[in-house]
C-alpha cells in the first residue's frame, strides 16, 4: 500500500505542478498535464461493454487463469484483452475512438499516397524529416523509421484501407502483447506466476492508449521478439532464435526508441544462459535473423543512423525543444503510473524486495551462513523480478535521454507491458484488479485522450 500511496502522490504532484507551469509559461504543450489529454466527461457505446468486461475479469479472471489449460488461457487472454481495448476505445464512439485516430494530420495514413513508389519513398525518406525540408513528413512519420508507415501502406495495398482497418489492426495485433508476455514469464519464471499475471495483463489501464495507437502494434512486435527469444533459449530451438532475431530487427525499424528493448533481451539471455551454454549455436540464427530487416532497408536506400540523427534535430525543432526537461523527467514516471496502475506500483515494490532478498541470499551463501538454497517458487520470483527490472531499466534510460518529453503514455507502451507481470506478486488479486479497472474507466470517461 505504501508504494501505491507514493504513486498517487507522484501523479498528484505532476498534475499540480504541470497545471502551474502550463498556466504561467505554456511550455508543456499538453492540456491536462502530465497526459496529452483534455478534460471532457463523457460516455459512449463502449461504456456498458467496458463495465461488463471489468465485472467478468474481476469475478472470474483469477480462477479461470488458475485452472484453464495453458493454450486455452492464452486464447482467452487475447480475446479478453481485445475486448477490453475495444470497449474502452468505443467509449468515444467508433468514429472518434477508432476510425479517425490514425488519420489526423500527425499520423501515418496522411502519407499513404506518397508511397505509390515504395523504393523511391524509402530512398528519399530522410530528405523529408526536418521541418524546413520540402514536403516534410507529419510528426509521427518523421519520428519513426519507415517500417512504421509501411505497415499502413501495405494494409492499404491489400485492400484494408482507411482508419477503421488501421485502428482494428493495431487493437487486435496489439492485444497479442498480453499473450507474448505470458509466454515469456512461463518460459523464464514459472507457469504459476504467468497465470497470476494474466488477469492484470488483460485489465491493464494501458488499454486506454492501445486503442487505437500504432504504438500498440509496435509493443506487440517487440513483445513477441522477446517471447520467441525466451522460447529459443529455454527450448534450445534455432528456429525460434531466428524468428526472434527477425522481429527484433523489425522492432528497430518501427521505432528508434525500441532499440532499448535490448535491455529486456539481455535479461532473457542472462536468465536463459544455461540453454545457450548447452547450445551456443543458437546465437547464429539469432544474429542472422536480426540482420534481415536492417540489410533489406539499407539496400533499399534508407540509412537508419542518418534518420535518427535528423529525428533528433526535428525533435528539437518542435515542441520537444521547448518542453522543460526538469518537469518531464519525473512527470513521465507519473504517466507510467497511470498507464500501468497502482497495482503495478505495489508489484514493483515487491519486485525490488525479491531482488534484494536474492542478493542477500547469495551473500549469505558466499559467507557460508545460508541454511538452505532458495526454493523453486523463490527462484521463479527472482527470475520474474529480473525480467521486470530490465524493463524498468529500459524505461529509465528512455526517460533520462530527454527524447521522451510527454506523450509517454503512448510512446512507452512497449516497455509498460513488461511492468505488469509484477502484479503476479500481489496478494488479494481481485481488489487490485478492481483498482486497475476503475483507473482505466475513470481516465477514459473523464478525459479525451489523443496524440
Amino acid at each position: 500500500m505504501y508504494a501505491a500511496a507514493a504513486a498517487v502522490l507522484l501523479v498528484a504532484a505532476a498534475v499540480l505542478a504541470g497545471r502551474r507551469i502550463e498556466e504561467t509559461s505554456h511550455t508543456l504543450f499538453v492540456d491536462w498535464p502530465p497526459l496529452l489529454a483534455s478534460w471532457g466527461p463523457h460516455a459512449g457505446p463502449g461504456t456498458p461493454a467496458a463495465v461488463l468486461v471489468t465485472v467478468a475479469v474481476v469475478a472470474h479472471g483469477p480462477s479461470l487463469a488458475a485452472r484453464l489449460p495453458w493454450r486455452a488461457l492464452l486464447a482467452l487472454a487475447w480475446g479478453a484483452s481485445t475486448a477490453w481495448i475495444f470497449s474502452l476505445a468505443l467509449i468515444d464512439g467508433w468514429h472518434r475512438g477508432v476510425a479517425v485516430r490514425l488519420t489526423t494530420r500527425y499520423e501515418y495514413l496522411q502519407v499513404i499516397d506518397r508511397f505509390h513508389d515504395i523504393p523511391a519513398a524509402l530512398r528519399g525518406f530522410t530528405g523529408h524529416i526536418l521541418l524546413d525540408s520540402p514536403d516534410h513528413w507529419p510528426a509521427h512519420v518523421a519520428g519513426h523509421p519507415p517500417a512504421a508507415t509501411l505497415t499502413f501502406v501495405l494494409l492499404d495495398r491489400i485492400g484494408l484501407r482507411g482508419g477503421g482497418w488501421a485502428g482494428t489492426w493495431c487493437v487486435v495485433l496489439g492485444a497479442t502483447a498480453c499473450v507474448a508476455v505470458l509466454v515469456t514469464v512461463r518460459a523464464l519464471a514459472c507457469e504459476a506466476l504467468a497465470r497470476r499475471a494474466a488477469p492484470f495483463l488483460v485489465l491493464a489501464p494501458a488499454a486506454v492508449w492501445m486503442g487505437t495507437s500504432a504504438d500498440a502494434w509496435f509493443a506487440a512486435v517487440a513483445a513477441w521478439a522477446v517471447a520467441l527469444l525466451a522460447l529459443a533459449v529455454t527450448g534450445r530451438s534455432p528456429g525460434w532464435a531466428g524468428a526472434s532475431g527477425l522481429l527484433f530487427g523489425l522492432t528497430c525499424y518501427l521505432s528508434y526508441g525500441l532499440t532499448l528493448v535490448a535491455a529486456i533481451a539481455a535479461a532473457v539471455l542472462v536468465l536463459g544462459r544455461a540453454g545457450i551454454r548447452e547450445r551456443p549455436v543458437l546465437l547464429l540464427p539469432l544474429a542472422a535473423g536480426l540482420a534481415v530487416v536492417p540489410v533489406a532497408f539499407t539496400l533499399a536506400g534508407f540509412d537508419w543512423w542518418e534518420g535518427y540523427r535528423l529525428l533528433v534535430t526535428r525533435y528539437h525543432q518542435g515542441a520537444g525543444g521547448i518542453r522543460p526537461y526538469g518537469y518531464w523527467v519525473w512527470a513521465n514516471l507519473a504517466c507510467t503510473v497511470l498507464v500501468t496502475g497502482l497495482a503495478t506500483a505495489a508489484g514493483l515494490r515487491r519486485t525490488a524486495v525479491a531482488l534484494l532478498a536474492h542478493g542477500g541470499a547469495r551473500s549469505g551463501r558466499a559467507r557460508g551462513t545460508s541454511r538452505r538454497g532458495p526454493g523453486r517458487t523463490h527462484g521463479a520470483t527472482t527470475r520474474l523480478a529480473v525480467l521486470v527490472s530490465a524493463a524498468v531499466l529500459a524505461l529509465l534510460v528512455a526517460d533520462l535521454s530527454g527524447m521522451s518529453k510527454a506523450e509517454t503514455e503512448r510512446i512507452w507502451l512497449p516497455f509498460a507491458v513488461w511492468l505488469l507481470p509484477a502484479c503476479a506478486l500481489l496478494p488479494r488479486p481481485r481488489a487490485w484488479l478492481v483498482a486497475q479497472a476503475l483507473l482505466a474507466l475513470a481516465l477514459n470517461h473523464l478525459l479525451r485522450t489523443g496524440w
